[in-house]
């Protein structure tokens, strides 16, 4: 089987949008697609084995919603910091 999943694109653009969510508040804008990717590459893997890409597809959900998490913990972080400065 290929290290790159030709056959299953779903699986890898989610997993580059999951890579790319890592990025702080960027998670905000590619977290949510690479979550939904990667399930749509989990189905299309599963459907036909021949077309590769379930630890891609598997990869792309789990970094979507770290992604996420960072992303809302630096926003909270820094909404937090500037609250407290004008109203503390």
């Amino acid at each position: 089987m290929p290290m790159i999943p030709t056959g299953n694109p779903s699986a890898l653009i989610g997993y580059y949008l999951g890579v790319a969510s890592l990025i702080p508040l960027l998670g905000m804008v590619t977290g949510l697609p690479a979550i939904i990717l990667g399930g749509v590459g989990i189905s299309k893997a599963k459907a036909n084995s021949n077309a590769g890409g379930l630890g891609h597809a598997i990869a792309a959900i789990v970094l979507g919603v770290l992604g996420l998490v960072i992303s809302a913990a630096t926003l909270s972080f820094f909404g937090l910091a500037v609250f407290s400065r004008r109203f503390g």
